[in-house]
């Protein structure tokens, strides 16, 4: 096991993605990904790419909206996999934010009570209407079955 950055061997990303086009070659994955990549790494990758991307996921939600990454993702075919779409309490970060966690966002709140929902239901419906695919992250059955309680209502432009 690795114990410092120079004992990482330094692998091209053009090389990894050819390995995993092998895997579809090999009829062991049906579809590759990637995670967190930025638009110039999509771009290295589709410049060698004999495969299509098939999604790519990254943290979206409505205080980290990534546009121009959601776009590009959407304009290439690639599927967008929101991650911490709910936002991110327990955050080292969190401390230092000058807004309040997702989940006690005054508008949020505002939205989700006109909609008779909750603050995540409405996170979350945001989401899916953008249209990205969302993964809350929850361990309590009562707020996974919840979670998919979301498409009885729709959001407007404005909220």
């Amino acid at each position: 096991e690795a114990t410092s950055a120079d004992q990482v061997e330094k692998i091209p990303i053009e090389d990894t993605w050819a390995a995993m086009e092998k895997l579809v070659d090999e009829g062991l994955v049906k579809n590759i990904g990637v995670s967190n990549f930025e638009i110039e790494d999509i771009k290295k990758i589709q410049a060698v790419a004999t495969k299509p991307i098939a999604v790519n996921q990254f943290e979206s939600q409505p205080y980290y909206q990534r546009r121009e990454l959601v776009k590009y993702c959407h304009d290439n075919g690639i599927v967008v996999i929101a991650h911490t779409s709910l936002g991110s309490p327990s955050n080292v970060m969190s401390s230092h934010a000058e807004s309040p966690p997702l989940m006690q966002d005054p508008v949020i709140g505002e939205i989700a009570a006109e909609m008779n929902k909750s603050p995540a239901h409405v996170l979350l419906r945001w989401g899916i209407q953008r249209p990205t695919v969302v993964i809350p992250k929850s361990v309590t059955a009562s707020r996974i079955a919840s979670n998919a309680d979301i498409f009885d209502f729709e959001l407007s432009a404005d909220q």
